[in-house]
């Protein structure tokens, strides 16, 4: 078997074990003589693996009781929508633009309502989070959103924004499970699976349940309501059932390898092997203030466009996959998220000291 070190931020690499697992049970899972991706969702075998998924994760981020678990689908793109149609009551909210999808979510938001730039580090190609302890929030305001974690600019909030008493709604795709999180700080929090936790298709929402009513903006339609999914157990239609099946068994790989604290623990090594190599070399340079880094997003460059051309196909041919930066930043980009080995860590390093000593 010949495994790549793949640093792809999404769909991403998953663990290995999982796969192995999936694998197995691929044509008959459990005895019962078919795959799970051929199964009812409304069969009695299929009911325990989504409930299952769901109580291991409560288990996992440690979710109180007062918040609803939806596994829905449409990507964290559909939510950009389902956000302000659900929740903007007084056609209001703030939002904090820290890169493409914090934009993407804003311009999406405009279309229900009159969405406020609260702050945004866009001057300096988002390379930071700016200082949200006294934004322009307003009393009118239904809620604050933010990307927590920046998947192509490799930032991620140090500190969650002073929101002022409103509601804080997080996109979390790439740092979700990655580290130990207090639900009870967000109204909502969403991830996108294909980062960290599965297969795409499959969007996890964490909603406080007193948020979810029927009083949503007119014209919503019946699939993007979030009380109609709450009311069906995420089975108001076919759900993504195997997506979700494999996301069940990263909850427990993670469960089964010391859950979250352990897992900062891991991921915080991992990044430190990364960024401490990105400030000392003399050719690659990381493009984040320090204060701003992102553990499970690195972007670097050489500051010559065609030796990172050459860095990203010598590192391919090494076994190296997917280093290439987001088309429109361009550089390198390895993310390294709660799968990714820390040897593998460790041989990109080893490579990338090769690489500077053979270009200098």
């Amino acid at each position: 078997m010949h495994r790549v070190y793949n640093f792809s931020a999404g769909p991403a690499v998953l663990p290995e074990e999982v796969l192995k697992e999936a694998a197995d049970e691929m044509l008959d899972y459990r005895g019962c003589g078919m795959s799970v991706m051929e199964m009812s969702h409304r069969s009695k075998v299929y009911d325990t693996i989504i409930k299952e998924a769901e109580a291991d994760l409560r288990t996992l981020l440690g979710i109180p009781d007062n918040y609803t678990v939806l596994f829905l689908q449409g990507g964290a793109s559909t939510q950009f929508a389902m956000i302000p149609m659900n929740f903007m009551k007084n056609r209001k909210a703030g939002y904090i633009v820290t890169g493409q999808w914090a934009k993407k979510a804003f311009a999406e938001a405009k279309i229900f309502g009159e969405a406020v730039e609260l702050a945004s580090s866009a001057d300096r190609t988002f390379s930071y989070i700016p200082d949200c302890s006294d934004l322009p929030i307003t009393e009118d305001m239904d809620y604050v959103y933010i990307c927590e974690n920046n998947t192509i600019y490799g930032t991620k909030f140090k500190t969650l924004p002073n929101t002022k008493g409103k509601d804080l709604i997080a996109d979390v795709s790439s740092c979700f499970l990655s580290e130990p999180v207090d639900v009870t700080k967000y109204a909502m929090l969403y991830a996108g699976a294909q980062k960290n936790v599965g297969p795409a298709g499959v969007t996890i929402c964490i909603i406080r349940s007193d948020l979810i009513t029927e009083d949503v903006l007119p014209g919503t339609p019946t699939m993007l309501r979030y009380k109609i999914h709450a009311d069906n157990g995420s089975m108001y239609n076919t759900p993504p059932a195997y997506g979700i099946y494999i996301c069940g068994k990263v909850f427990k790989w993670l469960l089964k390898t010391g859950g979250l604290e352990k897992r900062r623990e891991i991921n915080e090594k991992k990044a430190k092997i990364l960024y401490d190599f990105l400030d000392q070399s003399e050719l690659f340079k990381g493009t984040v203030e320090p204060a701003s880094r992102s553990l499970m997003n690195v972007p670097f460059i050489t500051g010559d466009a065609d030796l990172d051309a050459k860095f990203i196909s010598e590192s391919k041919a090494a076994g190296f996959e997917n280093l290439k930066g987001h088309r429109t930043v361009g550089g390198m980009r390895a993310s390294i998220y709660n799968a990714m080995p820390i040897e593998g860590v460790e041989a990109l390093v080893d490579f990338m000291k090769k690489f500077e000593a053979n270009n200098r």
